[in-house]
This record gives structure tokens, sequence and C-alpha cells, in this order.
């Protein structure tokens, strides 16, 4: 039997969180020294012990979580001299695919394994067994640019939507202009860079515009605006605008930052334009509804929300697993997934430009996980 669960996570907000402007990483892995889970979130202050496991485990997918399970492998090798984790980041689409053929015991998606997925993954774990989806490492999306003399934007979802539509392209367009009344716009072409791979970054950045502009395409893993020019990966997104005058992007957060990459204020659905900070945006996931199914737990975001202080351009990556049948990978698959939705992983999310889980999905994650074999 089946059950959902549904909950808004507003009373498990997290506390003691830090300015994303203070925040960052590098693309090769975090060099941030770790904060302590109090300071960082939401967590109990008594920090979860690593449990060692031997092996080789395969990971591949999302490149959103890239600096988190950089900082986290390096943590988990560390203490666990027997074991060795790979992570191909190859974008989400790609990770289920590298899960459902065997290439990858565990895949990282900034979306949950969908209706058509579902089937194909849960035949890949086998009879009795069901692909699950655990949600691990919140985040925000920036709206990067890359304009001469500007380094704060207020942009619209009706204004991000026609920019990626192909249909406002140059700077200094009254509609940009009248939401930028004290700005001086340059008469600049606009370029704008999407995700070319199937990506988690994608589907939620579409599903954000989508929700407050009807008239952008419905969310999809695959880009849908009809605009600009597509690259593989967060990284080569960031580093093409970073590149180009003019230039407009998105990308998880911590990419903005290790690229001194400018990034805007987006709207709300009431229209308010709330800045991308770590407080605004654990605000906003903080009122995602949770919804559970046997083993996989899922979070809804509410557009509607419209608080000025939540900023609403945000994803989760899932890692997603056999909840049975993973044979010898078992314990390593535990050891490492229990180690980073544990506390002590968890508050390293600050500080690599990321946003802690709420401390209830957090114990789920971890009672599902000590459930895996």
């Amino acid at each position: 039997m089946k059950l959902q669960r549904y909950g808004a996570l507003a009373g498990a907000a997290l506390i003691g969180m830090a300015s994303l402007s203070a925040c960052g990483s590098d693309n090769n892995g975090a060099s941030s020294a770790p904060t302590s889970a109090a300071a960082a979130s939401g967590a109990a202050t008594t920090a979860s012990a690593i449990t060692c496991a031997s092996g080789t485990l395969a990971m591949a997918g999302s490149t959103a979580q890239t600096n988190a399970i950089s900082q986290w492998t390096k943590d988990y090798q560390t203490q666990c001299s027997g074991a060795t984790i790979n992570y191909t980041a190859n974008g989400s689409g790609a990770g289920v695919t590298s899960f459902t053929t065997g290439q990858a015991a565990v895949a990282g998606s900034d979306y949950p394994l969908s209706s058509t997925q579902q089937p194909t993954a849960n035949t890949h774990c086998g009879t009795g067994s069901t692909a699950i989806d655990i949600p691990a490492v919140p985040g925000a999306i920036a709206v990067i640019f890359n304009v001469p003399g500007v380094t704060a934007l207020n942009l619209s979802a009706k204004n991000l939507a026609a920019i990626f539509q192909g249909t406002i392209t140059n700077w200094n367009d009254p509609a940009i202009k009248a939401d930028n009344p004290t700005v001086t716009l340059p008469n600049l072409p606009i370029q704008t860079f999407h995700r070319s791979d199937t990506s988690g970054t994608s589907y939620n950045f579409s599903n954000y515009l989508n929700s407050l502009d009807p008239s952008f395409p419905a969310a999809n893993k695959q880009w849908p605006g009809t605009a600009g020019v597509g690259e593989k990966g967060s990284s080569a997104v960031a580093a093409k605008v970073k590149a180009t005058s003019g230039g407009i992007g998105y990308a998880e957060y911590s990419y903005a930052t290790s690229n001194n990459l400018s990034y805007a204020a987006v709207s709300n659905a009431a229209g308010t334009f709330v800045p991308l900070t770590q407080t605004n945006a654990t605000n906003f996931i903080a009122q995602a509804k949770v919804v559970q199914s046997g083993e996989d737990t899922q979070l809804k975001f509410d557009y509607t929300y419209a608080n000025a202080t939540a900023y609403p351009n945000v994803l989760v990556t899932y890692e997603i697993a056999c909840s049975s049948g993973n044979g010898a990978n078992a314990a390593l698959i535990k050891g490492f997934l229990g180690y980073i939705v544990s506390p002590t992983a968890q508050g390293e999310l600050t500080g690599l430009g990321y946003v802690p889980l709420p401390t209830a999905i957090a114990a789920t994650d971890e009672t599902v996980i000590s459930s895996l074999s």
C-alpha cells in the first residue's frame, strides 16, 4: 500500500544561515573549511559519525551537486581508507541513464524520476526492488549575467521568459529598463546560454519561468527555450557567460561565485524582486510540500508562495538508488549516502553555496537509507 504525506516545511526552517555572498567554491571541488552543523543548518548539533565501508562506488549525474559531492567524497575517503567514491558529473539525464544501464550504482538528479523513467529504473533494480528518490542537496539557481558596468539587476520572470525566447534581444530594452530605473543599461545585444544536455537545472529553471509566466514552455529537462546557445554542464554555461559581453545564463549558485559573475534578483508570484541570498533560498525551500510514497521522498515547490524574503528560483538534487538488490555495494551505498544526509555533511553545504536540508527531511532520509539492502 502506498501512502502519501503532504506537509509544509515552514516549521523546519533552518537557522544560523550566512548570506550566499560570503560563500562559494571552485568547480573542481570545495575548498571551504567545514562549518559546524549547528551554525549552518537546522540539524541536530551532535555530529553523525561516518560509517565506513570498503569498495568502489560509482555515481553519476547532476552537475549542480558536484561541489557538494566533491567535498563529501573527500570527507568520506579521508575517514574510510578502504572506500573509493567515483562521481561522474554528466548531467541529471545522463546520470539516470548511467543508473538504469548499470554503469552507476547511484544517480544524482535535480528532478525526481519521472513516470516514464520509473518502470525502467525499477526493472534495473530487479524483482522486489524499486528505484527511490532521496533528496540530498537543495540549492538556488542563479541567473548569471555579464553586462559591462552593471553588477545588480532586477529580472522578472516575464522578462526572463522573453529573453530566453528571443523576443527581448537588447539590454536597453524598455521592459528591462522599467524594472531597473536607476541602472544605466548599455545598447548591447543579449546573448543567452543554456544547457544543451538533459539537465535538472534546466528543468527547475524552466519550471520557475512557466509557473510565473505560462507563455514560456512547460518545464523540461531538455531546455525548452527557443533562443541562444547550448553548452554541456553548468560550468560551461558559466564560462561562456563570463567570456561574453552581454551574456546571460543560469547555473547553480556556486558556479556564479566561483566565476565571480553577477546574478540577478528575480520576481516572485507577487511581482516582488527577491535577491539571491542563503536565507531567502532557505525560506522558499522550507515551504515545499513533501510527497512520500513508500520509501520514495519528493519535494514539490510552491511557486505561488510570495513572501518578499523567499527566493523562488531553486532546485533540490536527489540521490537515486535501489531499495534492495544492491549486493556487494550495499554497505558502501548506505555508508556514503548516510553520511551526506548527516548533520555533519549537511552543515558543510552553507559554505559550499547550497542550502542544507530541513531537519525533518534529513531524518526521513536517514531512515530510508538505513533500510537499503
